[in-house]
């Protein structure tokens, strides 16, 4: 079958970041579903005051890139809410990667290295 010839022309001149980038938003999905499932599981395990989930990997998950789906597990499940240092760092994370994000966007791909 052969196909229409806008198609060979948009697949010879697809920037060569597009690949990266689709790796990246597939990156940023898993890995926020990951930190909102790890919050909710953490909330059912204090819940029956069972082992728990370290804050440390929570924080991790977060800076790993899990940094909205950790702020909606706080705000859904109502979660370490009242740790103030837990809090603090996660924001923390949260604001260096939104730095790093508007970096990116102004100066262009990585143009600021």
């Amino acid at each position: 079958m052969k196909f229409p010839r806008v198609f060979s022309f948009a697949r010879k001149h697809v920037p060569v970041y597009a690949k990266a980038m689709w790796i990246a938003v597939i990156y940023l999905w898993a890995i926020n579903a990951l930190t909102l499932l790890a919050f909710a599981w953490d909330k059912a395990r204090a819940r029956r005051r069972k082992g728990r989930v370290p804050e440390r990997r929570l924080l991790w998950l977060a800076a790993l890139g899990g940094s909205p789906g950790a702020v909606l597990g706080r705000w859904m499940f109502r979660h370490k809410t009242r740790k103030s240092g837990f809090s603090m760092w996660q924001f923390a994370i949260l604001g260096v990667q939104a730095t790093i994000i508007y970096l990116i966007v102004t100066k262009g791909y990585f143009g600021w290295l």
